[in-house]
């Protein structure tokens, strides 16, 4: 949908100028951090990739960990366009659950030093750094797709836990998933976090 289909005025060169350049460092950080892990990237490789100053990339991204979060942002963003689809074509609420949870932690353990520093970010960072705040709100929408799944807004679920309770096991689910993720061994397949983290989630999640 064009800008002016959506009711708001086109894009200014200005603007323009700035979206393409986001775009290039967010492909650029994706790119490198998934090739050669959060530890080994620079600020100054992403901005030689990116095909920007290195001053102009400290505005969009005030240091590398804000850099992992833009790239890791950008693949959640994806991982939670599968999760809903996933949820949706569930018939149990347990199902509807694990499909939302495995697409966001095989995004985690794509590369694991990416997906550990991101959580340890998400836990320790700058809560007022922008990419810090969108990582916090990706976290809120998982939660939420947890609930909706649980009280039947997506799937085919009985839903017959209340919204309050839905609530409150959606932060559970998000709480294990994330414990899952932190604690697994770099070397553990998505298969056996998810193991895991369905064996927890059968607890409290009652078809």
């Amino acid at each position: 949908m064009t800008d002016s289909a959506a009711g708001s005025a086109p894009l200014g060169r200005r603007e323009r100028n700035k979206l393409e350049k986001l775009e290039r460092i967010t492909a650029a950080a994706r790119e490198l951090f998934e090739k050669h892990g959060f530890t080994a990237v620079t600020t100054q490789q992403v901005a030689e990739r990116a095909d920007v100053a290195t001053g102009t990339l400290f505005l969009y991204a005030a240091n590398k960990a804000e850099l992992l979060l833009l790239a890791q942002n950008a693949d959640y963003v994806e991982a939670l366009e599968r999760s809903r689809a996933a949820a949706a074509a569930a018939s149990t609420r347990l199902d509807g659950v694990i499909g939302i949870i495995r697409p966001v932690v095989e995004c985690n353990r794509k590369r694991p030093e990416n997906g550990r520093a991101y959580l340890r970010e998400l836990v320790f960072g700058d809560p007022v750094e922008p990419h810090h705040v969108a990582a916090r709100e990706l976290s809120a929408r998982t939660e939420a797709l947890i609930a909706e799944t649980l009280t039947g807004a997506i799937g085919r679920g009985a839903a017959t836990a209340p919204v309050e309770g839905a609530a409150d096991i959606a932060r559970i689910a998000s709480a294990i998933m994330l414990l899952a993720m932190a604690g697994a061994e770099p070397d553990a397949s998505v298969d056996t976090v998810m193991a895991g983290i369905r064996d927890q989630l059968a607890r409290v999640v009652v078809d």
